[in-house]
C-alpha cells in the first residue's frame, strides 16, 4: 500500500518503520507542511491508499475532514476528539470511505479492555472502582483515550461513573490500572506498555485490514479479524 503518515513523533516514527518492514511505501507529511490540513489536497493524495494520523488533538479534526473530502481511507490513533464521533461517522458513511480509530492500537491493550469488561459486574457487588493512568510528560491530553475507553466500558456494563486519575511522569510509555475495592478484597488489573512498537504494529495492521473496505470501525471491535 501507499501510505501518508501524519505525525512523526515517537509513535509515528515507529509506524513508518513497521510499515516499511511490512513492504509498504510511506510518505510523511510534516506539521510544517500541513497547517489546518492544507497539505492534504486531492492532488497530494491521488495515488495514496490510506492516511494514518498520529498527530495532536488540536489538528486531528481538520485532517479527518480533509481526507474524507478527498475520499481517502483513514486510520486515526490520535485521541481527544471523540465527542465528534457521531458527526465523523455520518461523514464517513455519506462519503463511502473506510475509517478506523482507536484509543489504543496495541493488541495487548485491547485484550485488557476485554478483562475490564469481564470484571465490570463487580461494580454491582459493592466494589468501588478507580482508574489510574500514567504517561510521559509530553502527552497532550488527559485523561488518556485508553483510560476514557476503560471508563466507558465500565459505564456501559454497570451504569457506574468511575473516576480517572492521570499522572504525567518522565518518559512513561503508558500504564493503565483498574482497582476494585471491597471490604473483603482488592482486584487489581494493570497494563504496562514496554514500548510504543505494539501501538505502531496495530496501526499498520489496521491499515492493511481496512484496504478495500468501507465503513466506520473502532479497533477494539475488529482487532481479532486482523
Amino acid at each position: 500500500m501507499k501510505i501518508v503518515l501524519l505525525g512523526i513523533g515517537k509513535t509515528g516514527s515507529l509506524v513508518r518503520e513497521v510499515a516499511i518492514e511490512r513492504g509498504h511505501t510511506v510518505e510523511v507529511l510534516l506539521e510544517s507542511e500541513n497547517d489546518k490540513a492544507a497539505g492534504l489536497t486531492k492532488q497530494r493524495l491521488a495515488r495514496i491508499d490510506v492516511v494514518i494520523d498520529f498527530t495532536t488533538p488540536h489538528c486531528v479534526l481538520d485532517n479527518i475532514s480533509a481526507c474524507l473530502e478527498c475520499g481517502k481511507n483513514m486510520v486515526v490513533g490520535t485521541t481527544g476528539w471523540y465527542e465528534k464521533i457521531p458527526h465523523i461517522k455520518a461523514q464517513v458513511e455519506r462519503g463511502g470511505t473506510g475509517f478506523i480509530f482507536g484509543s489504543n492500537f496495541s493488541v495487548g491493550v485491547n485484550m485488557f479492555f476485554e478483562l475490564v469488561k469481564t470484571v465490570a459486574p463487580a461494580l454491582k457487588q459493592n466494589y468501588a472502582a478507580h482508574i489510574y493512568e500514567r504517561h510521559h510528560v509530553h502527552k497532550k491530553d488527559a485523561p488518556s483515550g485508553t483510560a476514557a475507553t476503560m471508563q466507558q466500558i465500565l459505564q456501559n456494563e454497570s451504569s457506574a461513573d468511575v473516576e480517572i486519575t492521570s499522572f504525567r511522569e518522565g518518559e512513561v510509555v503508558g500504564m493503565h490500572e483498574l482497582t476494585l475495592e471491597s471490604a473483603a478484597d482488592t482486584i487489581y488489573l494493570c497494563h504496562d506498555a514496554k514500548s510504543r512498537r505494539g501501538f505502531a504494529e496495530g496501526a499498520v495492521r489496521a491499515a492493511e485490514w481496512l484496504d478495500g473496505k468501507k465503513g466506520f470501525y473502532e479497533f477494539k471491535d475488529v482487532w481479532r479479524q486482523m
